[in-house]
């Protein structure tokens, strides 16, 4: 049976293309109701435009920065707003920078840890005092292989994703109590937008935008008396090297 999410609510940082989209996509034909983000308006207002009406819920856009707590207050309080409450929320809005240390910008720096540590910490924070209202929400946070496997060129990013695991799993036993389940998923190639590159068919051995969606709406059919706590996907057959 399809999971039906008819009455609840979601909010989905990154969510106007990629793994964010097709999560905001399988939440919305679920019947929930889904806030989306992004930086860029227009392509918020275009990808909610295109998602909503898929299933019984309503699709909004809010844009803004979740480095800015500013920003992340009013998307909260849209979503809340909106519709009463908050269910489900997915932190999956990340920037990648990659480089040696000591070429790495300080501003570059700021920006992905910004983005993909204190971003979630900020939309947790505000996030969670309406959760616990829920009595069974989720909050599913999108880490990476790279949270766990420290590479040459990657300090940047290895910090901002091992922070991000580290956070996860402390998070997860503060609210465990609350009925909140929290869940890492951590992918390793992705066939989408990141690091300024565009899917492609070349690339059609990399895990889809699709697959992660599909196991995000997989933990959230999971009975209530069950956590999983993380999840590692990986491509079945990358290229040999």
């Amino acid at each position: 049976m399809a999971l039906d999410l008819r009455g609840r609510t979601a909010v989905v940082t990154g969510g106007s293309k990629g793994i964010g989209y097709s999560v905001a996509e399988a939440l919305a034909r679920a019947n929930a109701n889904v806030v989306i983000s992004a930086r860029r308006s227009s392509e918020v207002a275009e990808a909610a435009e295109r998602l909503d009406g898929l299933g019984e819920g309503t699709v909004v856009g809010v844009a803004g920065d979740v480095a800015k707590l500013a920003d992340v207050k009013e998307l909260i309080g849209t979503a809340v707003e909106r519709f009463g409450g908050l269910d489900i929320l997915v932190n999956n809005a990340g920037f990648g920078a990659f480089g040696p240390v000591d070429e790495i910008d300080p501003a570059t720096w700021d920006r992905l840890i910004g983005t993909n540590l204190s971003g979630v910490f900020y939309c947790c924070h505000e996030a969670i005092p309406h959760l616990r209202k829920s009595g069974d929400a989720w909050i599913i946070n999108m880490a990476s292989l790279a949270g766990k496997n420290p590479f040459a060129g990657g300090a940047a990013y290895n910090a901002s994703k091992f922070g991000l695991v580290g956070f996860s799993e402390a998070l997860m036993l503060d609210v465990r109590q609350h009925g909140i389940r929290v869940n890492y998923v951590m992918p390793g190639s992705v066939n989408t937008y990141f690091n300024e590159k565009n899917p492609s068919d070349e690339n059609a051995w990399m895990i889809q935008p699709d697959d992660i969606a599909q196991v995000v709406m997989d933990l959230l059919a999971l009975p209530s008396n069950s956590l999983v706590s993380r999840i590692e996907i990986r491509p079945t057959r990358p290229p040999r090297r």
